[in-house]
């Protein structure tokens, strides 16, 4: 008989989902599995194929149609400056298409990128460098929050010019195949950010990959938009919708990274895309605090198109 244990203690952690990506690879030794698993690139955002196929992506194509309509006729709830904003991009009729057709692309890209940076000049294959973001290893999908990029020599850095050593993230972003998306507090560091911005606004204003089409949405409002279609469409049947849920489509905070004013969920739009900063509700109070930001005069007096006591407690 085991004598009893005097410590009692509730760990913290966090279960990652079974699925088909977290195969066992190989066993090193005893406690020491190896497995698959996806990263989620820190920073950027590429454009989304979870249509899964071109029928799946017409599909789309029809609904973002249908909430155009709704747009127009007032039924969505978002503010006129953004429904005018997405509303022509949404009412092509291909909105749907254009998605799955740039991520399709910036996924092949992603992949013939991979496999020439990652092969040695002698044929043999290099591993991976991989820096993890240190707030959150993981994000709600159970991928792994990280940068990624060759793993190269020291021998090597020493004579590779500063683009060849980049990032697999800071690649996407200067080909013009993902916008960037920072969300605080995983924000690059003082040498690494104004890089990433000059590369972003370098590929926006050169139209290369997702911005050679003006009716590109960027990967975070395609996704946005899915969930203002399924809110609206509950609301044209009549079904009941609390303020809580007809918001709910976006969420996050923008900082423009130039001036550090800090704007409403639907009011980014003046903010170039390469100078956007995000906050989740839940931090705004803290990154107020530590990056000394300045609420937007339309965030503190008050919009028309977000409840009063979400304004408030973002903000207090």
């Amino acid at each position: 008989m085991t004598d009893l244990v005097q410590i009692f203690w509730t760990p913290a952690g966090v279960s990652m989902s079974s699925n088909e990506t977290r195969q066992l690879v190989d066993i090193t030794d005893g406690d020491t599995p190896n497995i698959r698993m996806p990263v989620r690139m820190l920073s950027v955002d590429t454009p989304e194929v979870t249509a899964r196929s071109a029928d799946g992506a017409h599909r789309v194509d029809e609904k973002f149609a249908q909430l155009a309509e709704w747009i127009a006729q007032g039924k969505a709830p978002i503010s006129g400056p953004m429904g005018e904003y997405f509303r022509p991009k949404l009412a092509t009729g291909r909105a749907g298409s254009l998605q799955f057709t740039q991520g399709k692309a910036a996924s092949e890209f992603a992949k013939k990128n991979a496999e020439r940076r990652l092969t040695k000049p002698s044929g043999g294959k290099r591993n991976l460098f991989v820096r993890m973001d240190k707030a959150n290893a993981f994000d709600d999908n159970g991928r792994l929050l990280a940068y990624v990029a060759p793993n190269y020599t020291a021998k090597e850095r020493e004579t590779l010019p500063l683009e060849e050593r980049s990032t697999f993230n800071m690649d996407m972003v200067r080909t013009g195949w993902a916008t960037t998306f920072i969300i605080y507090p995983a924000i690059p560091g003082e040498l690494d950010l104004p890089l990433l911005v000059e590369a972003a606004e370098s590929a926006r204003t050169g139209e290369l990959g997702i911005w050679s089409d003006p009716h590109t949405l960027l990967a975070y409002e395609y996704r946005s938009l899915e969930r203002l279609f399924q809110i609206t469409e509950k609301i044209v049947k009549g079904e009941d919708v609390n303020a809580a849920e007809r918001f709910s489509w976006r969420e996050r905070y923008c900082v423009d990274m130039r001036s550090r004013v800090l704007h409403g969920p639907e009011d980014y739009l003046d903010v170039p895309p390469g100078y956007r900063l995000w906050l989740w509700p839940r931090d705004v109070q803290a990154a107020v605090a530590s990056l000394n930001l300045v609420p937007a005069p339309r965030l503190v007096n008050g919009s028309p198109d977000q409840p009063s006591a979400a304004r408030a407690s973002a903000i207090s």
